[in-house]
């Protein structure tokens, strides 16, 4: 895998190729008396396509909040694995977590809709920026050439996505598959160590779902982001996964390479709701 040459690189890890980056174990969250997920593992490892599947309901995008902060679980760890340590996500907030270098997206688009594209870009930027208030409020100085250098990264995103012929138009204008891949872009602004992406091709036809798989593709194999998918297309899901991680009624049922994955039974079952033949 080649990694293209940024003037800032878009991949916030510092955890060597192939090594363990965000590894779960036991996580176990619960509303009221329904089990959303019963001792899910799972080991994400730097530079691949980690895809996580599973019927509705079955605990995936519950996953990614916990991971992400949003949801407090009950048990369990999820450790990000750092060249200068390991810390622990569960029990943090949400833009601590983001600091750490854990980025992610939605199912539903959640941006800023009268601001431009580069607008909504920069603020992926937000938990990089450290200069002080008043400098901030005259834009002068250290202020000023911080933020060149934070347009420059976006800059480079914008190039990656494809999105300069939309750069200033209010994201509301926008056709849905431009929107998605600005979320993406935001996301990416952050310099992700791990980038989570919840149904990144929700609701595209054939060929928006092409090029979104394109550009998550980039964004892995280009910037060398690691990145956790969630996907209902299982087509995409083979096509572009390193490993996949199938849940059902919020518990394990197969993890593996997607040649694996495809051939389980229990996997079988799940989404055709049926037992595999003998022998197929």
């Amino acid at each position: 895998m080649t990694i293209r040459e940024y003037q800032f690189p878009l991949n916030g890890s510092t955890v060597a190729p192939g090594q363990p980056l965000l590894v779960v174990a036991d996580l176990g969250l619960r509303f009221g008396g329904v089990r959303a997920l019963d001792g899910v593992a799972l080991t994400v490892r730097q530079g691949e396509i980690h895809a996580v599947i599973g019927p509705n309901g079955a605990g995936k995008s519950s996953l990614l909040n916990c991971v992400s902060g949003l949801y407090r679980p009950q048990r369990g760890t999820a450790i990000l694995h750092r060249a200068e340590g390991r810390s622990d996500l569960i029990g943090r907030r949400p833009h601590q977590i983001a600091r750490l270098g854990v980025a992610r997206s939605f199912q539903n688009i959640e941006l800023f809709r009268h601001l431009t594209v580069l607008e909504n870009l920069m603020l992926g930027r937000h938990t990089r920026m450290s200069h002080a208030l008043l400098p901030a409020l005259i834009w002068f100085g250290p202020a000023q050439r911080q933020e060149i250098t934070h347009r420059a990264l976006v800059e480079e995103v914008i190039d990656l996505l494809e999105l300069q012929a939309v750069r200033h138009k209010p994201v509301g204008t926008l056709a849905y598959g431009y929107a998605k891949r600005v979320e993406l872009g935001r996301a990416l602004c952050l310099q992700p160590a791990v980038l989570l992406l919840d149904e990144p091709m929700a609701g595209m036809n054939a060929e928006e779902k092409e090029s979104m798989a394109r550009y998550v593709l980039d964004v892995n194999e280009l910037a060398g982001v690691s990145v956790v998918l969630i996907e209902h297309d299982m087509d995409v899901v083979m096509d572009i996964s390193h490993a996949v991680t199938v849940l059902d009624f919020g518990r394990l049922i197969a993890t593996g390479v997607p040649a694996q994955v495809r051939q389980n039974p229990a996997v079988i079952e799940a989404y055709l709701g049926e037992p595999a033949e003998p022998g197929r």
